[in-house]
């Protein structure tokens, strides 16, 4: 989602070791990023960008298409995100009808959670903050052109409209699935991407496929105590999580450079590996969240995961041309969180990530 993403964090440098191969690509990535911001030096894009019909028109970019030989910056030249400041964002957060935050000097987020919406799965009332939350974000790069990336809820009934807004304003959606076992009613998540030179273009077309939904407007924050043993959590961990209204989370993200076509990723943004808990009471909780991996981590997390009595409900990809080429697993898992966090912390550690601030 994504994302996804959901509340202030602090973490500590405890996360635990994860092994010579990880040291190995965190060195090798310093070189590399140097490289890129060399890339980035170059010039700014003029009027439209690829692709054609309302997305071209607008300066939108639909997420699949092929490179349009007329844009300034072929496939091998990175463009690097810039720091900005929460002013900078004024506009598209007018537009949204919302406030959001500014993540990692970087990213303008947005949530809109659906409160609205009263879901169980297998018998559980699940929470807003654990898995109902549509969070997005945009990003200026060093063109002058910014990026839209998030993850949209929407009930079955609602996708078709949120799917037709989205594209006459020149969104794309990059992936359509689920993220909960059976449950009433039936909730999808779709992802959404958009680049050119008109951010407020996009949160316009973000906010009309909104519209399509019954997404509420923000509610006070909650912060009910949680009855969970969060200190030996934090300890299985190695990290500490952060309570996010009524939940318990922890983030890590990839420490490679992603990209996205030519542009680099801020750190976290459609890489993130977001670990939920929802207490249910008599100290235990259900977990639900994301794991983001590459391919050659897929089958020794699921093992650890498995191992850990944790359930993966679904693998599959949130972006069309992220390079590392990414995987999502889906998990869920319902008991004791201590015991809980056992499990994810080893299959964490199948994982190239580091802790995350959001």
């Amino acid at each position: 989602m994504s994302t996804g993403s959901r509340g202030q964090e602090s973490v500590t440098d405890a996360a635990a070791d994860t092994g010579s191969a990880t040291a190995t690509a965190t060195a090798t990535a310093t070189p590399r990023r140097r490289l890129l911001r060399a890339a980035a030096l170059t010039p700014v894009l003029a009027g439209t960008v690829a692709g054609t019909g309302i997305g071209a028109s607008a300066g939108v970019a639909y997420a699949g298409e092929e490179h349009d030989p007329q844009d300034p910056h072929p496939p091998g030249d990175m463009i690097e995100p810039v720091v900005t400041t929460p002013e900078d964002w004024e506009d598209v957060q007018r537009v949204l009808g919302r406030p959001g935050d500014l993540r990692r000097d970087m990213l303008w987020h947005t949530a809109f959670l659906r409160d609205d919406l009263d879901v169980v799965s297998r018998g559980i009332p699940i929470s807003s903050s654990l898995a109902l939350g549509t969070h997005v974000s945009f990003v200026r790069y060093a063109d002058g052109s910014t990026m839209l990336m998030g993850d949209l809820v929407v009930l079955e009934e609602e996708l078709s409209a949120v799917t037709d807004a989205l594209r006459r304003h020149g969104l794309s959606q990059t992936a359509i699935h689920g993220h909960l076992y059976t449950h009433d009613p039936a909730v999808l998540w779709t992802h959404v991407h958009a680049h050119g030179n008109d951010p407020l273009q996009m949160a316009r077309g973000l906010r009309a496929a909104i519209d399509k939904t019954e997404t509420p407007p923000p509610s006070t924050p909650q912060r009910p105590p949680l009855n969970i043993d969060t200190e030996r959590m934090n300890a299985a961990m190695g990290m500490e999580g952060v309570q996010d209204q009524t939940v318990y989370k922890y983030t890590f993200i990839r420490r490679e450079t992603v990209t996205e076509s030519h542009l680099i990723l801020p750190p976290g943004l459609g890489s993130t590996t977001a670990l939920i808990f929802q207490p249910v009471g008599g100290g235990k909780a259900v977990l639900s969240g994301d794991l983001a991996l590459i391919a050659d981590e897929v089958g020794d997390a699921m093992a650890e995961l498995r191992r850990g009595g944790i359930d993966v409900m679904h693998l599959h990809n949130h972006g069309l041309r992220d390079e590392p080429r990414l995987f999502f697993f889906h998990i869920w898992a319902v008991g004791d969180p201590v015991r809980i966090c056992r499990g994810l912390r080893r299959a964490v550690d199948k994982t190239n990530v580091e802790p995350g601030g959001h």
